[in-house]
């Protein structure tokens, strides 16, 4: 019978939990371990993991080692949270982690911690039909969610945490309460402006200081009903709580000592909460991120895990971030249509996988979104804006290369030189210029935002490639864009690109025409300068000269008067 571990390494302590599975519902528990390593101390003062923190982590990773080898554990996934995040000094952890106790440390972003928790709660509670507020309190950071009948609305995470205000405010300070108060609003003032009050249905919270204060201060339930935590309760413990020291708290309420220090801090966030988003109870299942985790591993060994849902919550993810930055959907939708299509038909030239394909769906959906900045050097700006945004369900790594596909949807193919570029490992690069030569030829099927192409179907002949497109039937512009951006193409692919349309049709439209020699769009009229035009066509299908991308003359940058009727 397979097992399965999860190791979590927190802002307050490390955790293992290991289980053993029949299929992907019939799973029993085995051992669960915790080593109480805080790895958040001095590192939000300081910015760097204390020696003495990595090596305590490092010999208790070591004994986690030993046990997956006892427990002859089959696939593991081994997670560090805030902490390690923030810290300039990660990934000598990590390094050590792989090193000493022959364990990958993944290092996750506060989106992926929030995915991993919903993932968790969603099997396991029944919010289908609820408006329901996820919190995830750990040590160093909080994770929110706000979830419609089951499915995402939006996700963020907030450096608001236990530990966090333990060290900020909690060391002798007698103004701490009033400013952790403070520092925990301010946090909060963009994600409640995005938030009605008395807006969910109901409040889940998860991690240990939830469970604890399920304890401290039970809400009335039915017998074997899910704890749940009185928020009215907290509230009246709070100034009890401040007055005694983590000793007192210890020994009056039974706490360990690595709860007893952090379960002011926790209060103070709780109540803050709830004052900012109305709710008087939380549910505390008991549930954290490492059920998530091995929730996920489980089902991808079985064979059951839903890749498509994946893939959906990251396209979902995509186009919530493109209508943030006002982006034009039908053409990002559009352009990941055909750059799909053109990526399932040369599957055998790129050997790329279904992953990858999503990389370029994303891409695709979002290569625009620099307008939102400015049009001139939009690639780069949308290079920018997507390596400082989450996308729920992409790594780091993943995101990394969706911005790069971005950048070089246009103007300066990927080169070394460009530090982005140059940045990625070879596999990589690779993938970022077979994305990026595919997308150029997505893109520039709608060239006028018009949708007059509406699919493609490629025949590879010797040496070349042949686009037949379907749509209208007026589409010269964006045939003859295809061949000014098949350049990259067909250097990545070593075949020629050619429309099949184009090979019978020696009249070029008046339309393409003009765009090619740098003239209006409407009239063909050109500047009174004699010297040619630079040929920049109008992006949009309802232009003229006179709008702000008519050409312009390369020579007087002069914008040419459209004679076209009005």
């Amino acid at each position: 019978m397979p097992r399965f571990a999860a190791i979590d390494l927190g802002s307050n302590a490390l955790r293992l939990v290991i289980v053993e599975a029949d299929s992907a519902l019939q799973v029993r528990p085995l051992i669960s371990e915790r080593a109480p390593v805080r790895l958040g101390k001095e590192i939000f003062q300081t910015g760097r993991l204390a020696p003495q923190s990595i090596s305590a982590a490092s010999d208790a990773l070591r004994r986690f080692r030993e046990l997956l080898d006892q427990h002859e554990v089959v696939r593991y996934r081994a997670i560090a949270t805030s902490a390690v995040r923030e810290a300039e000094n990660g990934p000598l952890l990590v390094e050590r982690a792989r090193r000493d106790a022959g364990i990958d440390l993944e290092v996750i972003e506060g989106i992926e911690e929030a995915r991993l928790v919903r993932l968790a709660l969603v099997g396991r509670l029944e919010l289908r039909d609820k408006r329901a507020l996820l919190v995830d309190l750990g040590g160093g950071s909080t994770e929110l969610s706000i979830l419609e009948n089951g499915a995402l609305e939006s996700s963020k995470s907030l450096q608001v945490g236990t530990v966090r205000l333990l060290e900020a405010f909690h060391q002798g300070n007698a103004d701490a309460p009033r400013l952790a108060r403070e520092y925990v609003e301010r946090q909060l003032r963009e994600v409640g402006a995005e938030v009605t009050r008395d807006a969910f249905d109901v409040c889940v919270g998860t991690g240990g200081n939830f469970e604890t204060l399920a304890t401290l201060c039970p809400a009335t339930t039915a017998p074997g009903a899910t704890p749940v935590i009185d928020v009215a309760a907290v509230r009246a413990i709070l100034p009890k709580l401040a007055v005694l020291s983590p000793d007192e708290r210890r020994s009056l309420y039974g706490l360990r000592p690595d709860r007893a220090d952090v379960i002011l801090p926790a209060a103070e966030i709780v109540v803050a909460f709830a004052d900012a988003f109305g709710i008087e109870r939380i549910v505390a299942p008991g549930i954290g991120l490492k059920d998530g985790v091995l929730d996920e591993i489980i089902g991808k060994h079985f064979d059951v895990w839903d890749y498509g849902g994946e893939a959906d919550a990251a396209v979902e993810a995509a186009l919530r971030l493109g209508r943030r930055y006002q982006f034009d959907e039908a053409h990002g939708v559009l352009v990941a249509r055909l750059a799909g299509e053109l990526f399932d038909q040369l599957r055998v030239r790129h050997k790329l996988g279904d992953r990858d394909r999503l990389l370029l769906r994303v891409s695709a959906l979002l290569h625009d979104i620099g307008d939102f900045i400015r049009y001139e050097g939009h690639h780069r700006h949308s290079h920018y804006l997507l390596m400082n945004s989450d996308i729920v369900g992409l790594t780091p790594a993943e995101r990394t290369v969706v911005a790069n596909v971005a950048r070089y949807h246009r103007k300066s193919a990927p080169d070394p030189a460009h530090p982005n570029f140059r940045d990625l490992d070879r596999d990589d690069r690779s993938r970022v210029r077979v994305m990026a030569a595919i997308l150029r030829i997505a893109d520039a099927l709608d060239r006028e935002h018009a949708a007059k192409v509406t699919a493609v179907r490629t025949v590879l002949e010797k040496g070349r490639i042949k686009l037949h497109l379907t749509g209208d039937p007026d589409r010269q512009l964006e045939e003859w864009t295809v061949k000014r951006k098949c350049q990259l193409f067909e250097e990545v692919f070593d075949l020629s690109v050619e429309s099949a349309s184009a090979r019978n049709n020696k009249a070029r439209n008046s339309r393409a025409a003009a765009a090619d020699r740098g003239a209006c769009d409407s009239c063909s009229s050109r500047c009174s300068c004699s010297r040619r035009a630079s040929p920049v066509p109008p992006r949009r299908s309802a232009t003229r000269c006179g709008s702000r991308r008519a050409p312009r003359c390369a020579s007087t940058g002069i914008l040419r008067s459209c004679t076209a009727p009005r």
